[in-house]
């Protein structure tokens, strides 16, 4: 099996552009709500307008060369194509980091933080803080091979992601993570704590084990996970039992691949009952490019199939750094995080944001990025030097 490591460009030829468009021009839609709110999903005239502006003014090139800004490769990992971006810091000693995405999200998501961390001093910030970014795409995911076959676990991502921090020269690094980022993350604190620097995690899996004695905030806690199992969940359901039926639809129709990804936007920022409140029309339609283009529609839900009943809990030793944000779905206590992350080093509830904190809240994403690992920073002779075998 190659180790090589090949540059990639995102280059879509217009006929799949001009497929995109015939096939909005042509969607066959249901009958509106019978309520005044999002109560029974995402309303008709709301994607109606997202998917008019997606077929008649979104322009694709412009995004393609704005993602395309940032360095992207593939390499073969185990057996399957992985696609990510690397931005070097020009400051030759930064930390290594290895950030991931979940479900729905991409490598949109970081397209703003990505250069505040590689590069602080231009951004207001201190050399001190800066990083050197890996950014993959899971498997089945965007640019990233299909799995063929089943076994592609959370644990066995961040094994993959071991390699490719250690094919591109990082014997120590650091990872970040939300959703299945975060579960990435922690596997990586779990599988390979000879490698890591530490963790940070936006959002943070973790339950009491006692619901007696619960403060406010527990309490809020729970509801709000009584809240998603009963009204929020059956995306998590369809994708984590059925994943190929419902991939049909995602791949076909872009209408009802842009209807499952943006009710999530609603659903889980800080957005005041509109997600364009936070995230601008091109910034949506670019995520929901990177499940259209690559037709990841059922791959990507399958993530659910492997791993959704088996969550990766712990206990994590490797310092962790823990980002709690107010419309996250879980937002466990600090006494709850302490059971499965056994060196907790950094804890902060923020006021703002939500389950995309760096797609939403960018500044503060970066603010905390670099205070959970300023604190675990020091000289790492052979942080830059391959480690054996690799």
């Amino acid at each position: 099996m190659s180790d090589d490591i090949t540059r990639f460009l995102i280059d879509i030829p217009d006929a799949e552009l001009d497929d995109l468009r015939q096939r909005l021009s042509r969607t066959r839609w249901p009958d509106p709500e019978t309520v005044a709110d999002w109560s029974q999903g995402i309303p008709l005239a709301y994607v109606r307008q997202l998917c008019g502006y997606w077929r008649e003014r979104y322009d694709w090139r412009a995004s393609e060369a704005r993602l395309n800004r940032f360095p992207q490769f593939r390499t073969q990992i185990d057996g399957l194509d992985i696609h990510f971006v690397h931005a070097r810091s020009p400051v030759d000693d930064a930390l290594p980091l290895v950030i991931t995405h979940g479900w729905p999200g991409s490598i949109v998501e970081f397209h703003k933080v990505i250069e505040p961390l590689t590069d602080p001093v231009a951004h207001g910030g201190d050399a001190s803080d800066a990083f050197h970014v890996v950014c993959p795409s899971l498997p089945g995911y965007g640019f990233s091979g299909k799995p063929q076959r089943p076994g592609w676990s959370v644990e066995r991502t961040a094994d993959a992601w071991d390699r490719l921090m250690g094919r591109l020269g990082y014997a120590t690094y650091g990872a970040q993570g939300g959703d299945w980022g975060s579960q990435v993350a922690t596997a990586l604190g779990m599988r390979h704590p000879d490698h890591l620097a530490g963790i940070h995690l936006n959002m943070v899996i973790a339950l009491p084990a006692s619901l007696d004695d619960l403060t406010e905030a527990e309490q809020a806690a729970l509801a709000s996970i009584d809240y998603y199992r009963k009204w929020d969940s059956g995306y998590s359901k369809q994708q984590s039992t059925r994943p190929q039926t419902v991939g049909y639809g995602l791949a076909d129709s872009p209408a009802a691949l842009c209807a499952w990804i943006v009710e999530k936007f609603w659903s889980w920022t800080d957005c005041d009952g509109d997600p364009a409140n936070v995230l601008t029309r091109d910034e949506m339609l670019d995520n929901v490019m990177l499940y259209w283009l690559p037709a990841a529609g059922a791959s990507s839900a399958r993530l659910y199939w492997e791993n959704f009943n088996r969550p990766v809990l712990g206990p994590v030793e490797v310092p962790a750094g823990c980002s709690i944000f107010p419309k996250e779905i879980f937002r466990p206590s600090r006494r709850w995080a302490d059971k499965q992350l056994t060196n907790v080093h950094y804890w902060n509830e923020l006021d703002k944001g939500g389950h995309f904190a760096a797609f939403e809240q960018p500044e503060t994403f970066v603010d905390e990025v670099r205070a959970s690992f300023r604190l675990l920073r020091r000289p790492h002779p052979a942080r830059d030097r391959a480690r054996p075998g690799r």
